[in-house]
């Protein structure tokens, strides 16, 4: 009897030893993904549109990003809970499912109430969706494979962002806001039942019992927090609102995060912080996430307040560099499987820093050209570190962590996104305000006026990238620490298992 080919093909099974075709499961998980993602991004351009549809102020608009943000980070610790106590399948499809209702509501909702209701829906289902679609990949690939698989995700939430501004933009000029969300709706459809077909149980059960008390404090806690950050960039530091919300959520955090070790079966694993590995990427990622934030932030504003350009000419100055991330992601996540993740981390942040020096020195000539090309540098650099180390902390965990693993990144990154954005406008801010003429000059010299406030926005915006390179900086120091780890597994003759090795490098 000949001997098995040791090449030959596995065949993949979910959690009742059933075979399913990973290939159309992992289509399913990336359309979900796709969809949830540019939904977030489509918006952005339409606010102002809307705000004159409703007859509102922009204050009021922006609570269909706030509230979202907020019920989004909110569902990512229940996430947790949630992938050990309903199968893969059918968390997937409830989450799509909620995510469709509340967009047929955006579609036809006739007054700024019942719309700020349909993303609040909208946020309950696309909450879930990132942390389960992160888990399910991370448990139907192998940690060897497992870079790819990030890559091939990365892919898709680059991508997502990438044309989202762009779309909205033809949309709102062809047809009005509806339309936004009435293009999603036959996506949604589509994936809700592509994933009745195809998506799998491959996460597994454990029917964890529920902790109320631990979703209040989850929900108050971290709600309250980016709540407070959220603020903090129009109304400042100093406000009486901003910091009594920050600190309240800081305290009720900390007792969400007490409560969690002190639990024999926690709702969120915090104990995953013990690997060096994964504390050391989940900080790095957070920090590369806020320097990613500080440019979409700052150049759409010099684009547009200090060259004159509009939004349009602003979204396809930044599309060739986001177009390019998506597709380095990829490339990265094959990178990675190969090499590890410190041989491009380093590298990746350094071409970060190089790329963003520019950015500190700004002015009134910089061609837009320049600014495509600097960004799109920047990107690359981006693109080549979040995946690979989002991908070498999950593989420092056990698979029973995954779940949980990919709740505490989610978070981390809500949280960072939040911060830093907040932190960003207020240098931002800060710095315009006490470059910015005196008030009386507008009424003896209107040139010289609005000149001098083009100089001191322009000192705004190269400080924030002055913080950025500084922060960024930091996480390359922390990069060097980190440490490539292999997973070599030697096998019996009859292909059991018999030991498993983990080599530093």
């Amino acid at each position: 009897m000949k001997e098995r080919d040791s090449k030959e093909k596995p065949v993949n099974k979910d959690i009742y030893g059933k075979e399913y075709n990973k290939t159309l499961l992992i289509i399913a998980i990336m359309i979900g993904s796709f969809v949830t993602i540019l939904n977030q991004t489509l918006l952005s351009t339409a606010l102002p549109q809307i705000m004159k549809y409703f007859n509102i102020n922009a204050s009021t608009a922006q609570w269909l990003t706030t509230a979202f943000m907020l019920v989004n980070a909110i569902m990512i610790p229940l996430t947790a809970l949630l992938l050990e106590k309903i199968s893969t399948r059918k968390l997937f499809m409830f989450s799509m499912a909620m995510f469709g209702i509340g967009t047929v509501i955006c579609a036809i909702s006739p007054n700024f109430t019942i719309l700020l209701i349909g993303r609040i829906v909208q946020a309950a289902g696309a909450g879930i969706i990132s942390p389960l679609a992160n888990t399910a990949l991370l448990m139907v690939f192998p940690p060897e494979k497992r870079g790819s698989a990030m890559g091939m995700y990365g892919l898709v939430i680059c991508f997502a962002p990438a044309i989202g501004p762009t779309l909205s933009g033809i949309i709102i000029d062809m047809w009005n806001w509806h339309y936004l969300f009435y293009i999603l709706i036959p996506l949604v459809a589509l994936d809700i039942i592509f994933t009745s077909f195809f998506m799998k149980d491959v996460i597994p059960l454990k029917n964890p019992k529920i902790d109320f008390l631990s979703i209040l404090l989850s929900t108050f806690g971290f709600g309250l927090v980016l709540y407070g950050f959220s603020n903090a960039g129009n109304k400042g530091w100093g406000d009486i609102t901003v910091l009594t919300t920050i600190i309240v959520g800081i305290i009720i955090s900390a007792s969400f995060i007490w409560r969690q070790l002190a639990m024999e079966h926690p709702m969120l694993e915090m104990r995953v912080f013990k690997s060096t590995t994964f504390t050391l990427t989940t900080v790095i990622g957070s920090i590369l996430n806020i320097a990613s934030v500080g440019a979409s932030i700052v150049l759409p504003i010099f684009l547009q307040n200090i060259l004159g350009k509009s939004a349009f000419t602003s979204g396809l100055t930044l599309l060739p560099g986001a177009l390019l991330m998506a597709v380095t992601m990829l490339i990265s996540g094959r990178l990675f499987d190969k090499y590890g993740v410190k041989k491009l981390a380093i590298p990746g942040i350094v071409l970060l820093i190089i790329a963003s020096f520019p950015f500190a020195r700004l002015h009134r000539d910089t061609h837009v050209i320049i600014i495509a090309m600097l960004y799109t540098i920047r990107c690359i650099g981006i693109a080549l570190v979040i995946m690979p180390m989002q991908t070498a902390g999950v593989n420092d965990l056990s698979n029973k962590l995954l779940a949980h693993a990919s709740a505490v990144v989610n978070m981390a990154k809500q949280v960072a996104g939040s911060l830093g954005t907040a932190v960003l406008i207020t240098i931002m801010s800060n710095v315009t305000t006490s470059n910015a003429p005196d008030n009386a000059l507008a009424t003896t010299n209107v040139a010289l006026y609005k000149s001098e406030m083009l100089d001191a926005s322009l000192k705004g915006a190269n400080t924030t990238f002055i913080f950025v390179i500084a922060i960024t900086v930091i996480s390359l120091i922390m990069s060097l620490f980190i440490k490539n780890k292999k997973k070599s597994r030697t096998l019996t003759k009859k292909g059991n298992i018999d030991q498993e090795l983990t080599v530093e490098l």
